[in-house]
């Protein structure tokens, strides 16, 4: 195992120290011991930024279940280690912030940072898994941790709702992307990433080419909340604003971006891609930022504004897969959609976490986030007023400011799609840019509304829980750090340049790099008098207009069907899940074992027999079937007769002495079949088993004769009739087809040589099957013990008695 290995694990190891901490320092804030982890992990992660960026990457494999091809290798290079330092980075400053937001007296914080760790880790196992089942496994359990922290407050109804919810949603997402990775291997013969990009040409000529990237799109798309299955996001915010600032701003919503970035070498080259992703994109950034303006908790505009933002960075990856149809670098036009989607990635983590720590900050300090009853917070919280202004200002796309920048080359993107020769683009594809363009004049309004309804205009003190002041220090210190990036980033963009953006461009689009080639990256303010700075210009009008005429124009939300909704159409769903569900097991849970074996049995039964007459299984070859002797028939002939008699008999006795012969007969058998040690043990437990028949018995009252008129049941001879015919034909069919050599050889060849022993059924009791009779022995003994304990707890009973 490699450092590399640890570091990934590490959250999963202090995971299981958490609560022994929580109890042993009670008067220290839990917090304060998580801290130091995501802060070593990040400043680890920093001494990958020299090599990666010289085009280096770090592979450190690891065994797991090589026989099926499936290892944990981790594996950095630009992609991983941008998304990495992410985690571990805004990690950081959510716990410290969340030191000073949650209380160490009234909350249950090892349950919380246990949660969150067990998150951190999931997601680095996201981003730095190379074989896809390891992936798979974290990705998994991201949506678990997620659902606990969703779902931390569990006391309250619409936080049980929004955890179960993102859990519903993201499994299926999940189920899906594993029959997607399923079918990748089915093409490739391996689980390896970097395999799998190797092997293009075998994937793409491939007919599971389609469904694999539909089921991948469909992982992908759940987790990153695209339309229509982002309703998730808004009602996960129920979780505290610290799981909020981080889950839902930086690391699990981009989780399906990671992927499709990862996977964008192979699929890139499909329409299917390209379109899917795009169009999609588009109509989350615009449905996003429509129904942000509309919301009146804080919470609520940051949810849409973050199902937005997402929205934008898929439609710039499904609109940069452009380049990869123009198999060159230089003035390829297509690449700063690209670029933009990895600039964008690092500047919405920035001034979305900042925003979310602020609207915890004006929960917090006073216990409300309804925008009706804020206002005029500016003088009693500058610090948090600066920030908000920053982190908002940035999210609008205004400069100076980190979120300008890579808006301008949003639009730039979209422009030079319009110009491509490729999917009558040139036509219809106007519409592109025209979506982007109205969809950032809602994000425009909604950020203008999250800040100026928030912290300017009258102040309402009778309608706040508390008498609102500026936050602690410890507070502040991790939005201001996020606020800062958001200004060094918009006035020093070649600080990423080709550090990181250079690096993930390169694991994108590797495709397009020549041998000694690399990308290179130029982000500025000024551009010249170009369509996108027209863009933006009128972004900037038309969202100062409709932000001061919101009254007049905001009615039209009541114009849509409050019952036609997504989220109406899950919760109708989720009823009609759970009504079906009620209606299958009344019908089939009965109470009766008789009924359920009936059900059991008949569909084990058809499911058998399909599989063996479909598959053409069954066979009959008698030519090796030893013949049948006169002993052994008239021995068949006791034991058929005595099971009759022990069904129909009229006396207990009577049916215990038959059932008797049963067993003695079967004794009988393996002595014919020259087994005398079974034959003794038969005898042994038979004889035990009788006389426990009898003993019992005697104290029962006596049998007594009933008339009872047993009605024919016809389904119970035909579910008799199906399970004898399957087990006699299976029976037949195994005996008659050999795909490989009986293991008795094995036995009978290395009995005395390698176990020394002559007796061939003790050597495989004792050495071949010795943890199989170990767990038997010790089944047999636990039982022993518990039947003692009863004995010696009925004699002291009796004593005190």
């Amino acid at each position: 195992m490699s450092w590399l290995h640890l570091v990934i694990l590490s959250p999963f190891l202090l995971a299981f120290f958490v609560p022994l901490l929580y109890r042993k320092f009670q008067r220290i804030h839990t917090g304060w011991f998580v801290l130091p982890l995501p802060l070593v992990l990040f400043i680890y992660f920093t001494q990958y930024i020299s090599g990666v960026s010289k085009g280096e990457t770090y592979l450190h494999s690891m065994k797991w279940i090589p026989s099926l091809g499936i290892n944990f290798d981790a594996y950095v290079d630009g992609l991983g280690l941008l998304f990495s330092l992410l985690i571990t980075g805004i990690g950081t400053l959510v716990i410290l912030y969340s030191i000073y937001y949650l209380s160490k007296t009234k909350e249950a914080l090892h349950s919380f940072y246990v949660y969150l760790l067990l998150f951190m880790g999931s997601m680095l196992g996201v981003v730095l898994s190379d074989n896809l089942m390891s992936l798979y496994s974290f990705w998994e359990l991201t949506s678990l941790s997620s659902f606990l922290l969703i779902g931390y407050w569990y006391k309250r109804e619409k936080s049980q709702y929004g955890a179960l919810k993102s859990m519903l949603i993201t499994v299926f997402g999940g189920l899906s992307l594993l029959a997607g990775i399923v079918l990748l291997y089915v093409m490739t013969g391996t689980f390896s990433i970097r395999e799998i990009i190797s092997n293009i040409d075998v994937v793409t000529s491939s007919h599971l080419f389609i469904p694999a990237l539909v089921l991948i799109l469909l992982g992908a798309f759940t987790k990153s909340a695209q339309f229509p299955f982002h309703i998730w996001l808004p009602d996960a915010m129920e979780a505290p604003t610290p799981v909020s600032a981080y889950l839902h701003s930086a690391t699990m919503v981009k989780a399906g971006i990671y992927l499709l970035a990862r996977l964008s070498p192979v699929f890139s080259i499909s329409a299917t891609w390209f379109f899917t992703i795009s169009i999609i994109g588009l109509i989350t950034l615009f449905w996003g930022s429509f129904s942000a303006v509309k919301q009146q908790d804080l919470k609520g505009i940051l949810a849409f504004s973050t199902i937005s933002q997402l929205g934008m960075i898929m439609s710039l990856i499904g609109v940069g897969s452009a380049a990869i149809h123009y198999n060159f670098l230089d003035d390829n036009i297509y690449l700063v959609a690209l670029t933009a989607a990895v600039f964008h990635l690092i500047n919405h983590a920035t001034f979305k976490g900042s925003l979310f720590m602020v609207v915890g900050i004006v929960d917090h300090e006073t216990g409300t986030r309804d925008i009706r009853k804020l206002g005029g917070l500016m003088s009693f919280m500058p610090v948090t007023f600066t920030i908000a202004i920053i982190g908002g200002f940035s999210m609008a796309g205004l400069p100076p400011f980190n979120g300008f920048l890579s808006k301008e080359m949003f639009f730039t993107g979209m422009v030079n799609v319009t110009k491509m020769d490729m999917y009558s683009m040139q036509t219809w594809g106007i519409l592109l840019p025209i979506i982007a363009w109205l969809g950032s004049i809602f994000t425009f309004v909604y950020s203008m509304i999250l800040v100026f309804k928030t912290f300017t205009g009258k102040y309402q003190p009778e309608k706040l829980e508390k008498k609102p002041h500026e936050a602690p220090v410890g507070m502040l210190i991790s939005p201001v750090i996020l606020a800062s990036l958001v200004v060094i980033f918009g006035f020093a963009p070649n600080l990423l340049e080709s550090t990181l953006i250079e690096p993930t461009m390169a694991s994108i689009a590797p495709s397009l790099l020549a041998e000694g080639k690399e990308y290179q990256v130029h982000i500025k303010f000024w551009h010249g008098f170009t369509p996108e700075l027209f863009m933006t210009l009128g972004v900037i009008i038309f969202g100062i207009l409709l932000f001061m005429t919101i009254q007049k124009w905001s009615k039209i939300y009541t114009r849509f069907p409050s019952s036609l909704t997504l989220n109406n159409g899950y919760n109708y769903g989720i009823k009609g899940i759970e009504k079906g569900s009620t209606r299958i097991m009344k019908t089939l849970m009965t109470g009766f074992i008789r009924d359920y074996l009936l059900i059991i049995f008949t569909f084990i039964g058809i499911l058998l027999l399909v599989t063996l007459f479909s598959q053409n299984a069954f066979a009959i070859d008698l030519k090796d079937t030893a013949s049948i002797g006169v002993y052994e028939a008239i021995l068949a002939v006791v034991m058929v007769a005595a099971t009759i008699t022990t069904l129909l008999a009229k006396s207990r006795l009577t049916a215990i002495i038959s059932l008797g012969v049963v067993g003695y007969t079967l004794s009988l058998f393996f002595v014919l079949f020259r087994a005398p040690d079974l034959a003794l043990t038969q005898l042994v437990i038979e004889t035990v088993s009788v006389s426990l028949f009898l003993l019992c018995f005697y104290y029962l009252p006596e049998f007594r004769k009933r008339k009872v008129r047993v009605k024919f049941q016809l389904p119970n001879l035909l579910v008799a009739l199906l399970v004898g015919t399957t087990v006699t034909l299976l029976g037949i069919s195994a005996n008659s087809t050999k795909l490989f050599e009986s293991i008795s050889y094995y036995f009978i060849e290395n009995s005395y040589e390698k176990a020394g022993g002559e007796n061939m059924v003790n050597v495989i009791l004792v050495d071949f099957r010795g943890f199989d009779t170990l767990f038997e022995i010790t089944v047999l003994c636990i039982a022993a013990l518990a039947i003692y304990g009863m004995i010696r707890l009925r004699l002291t009973k009796e004593e005190e008695e």
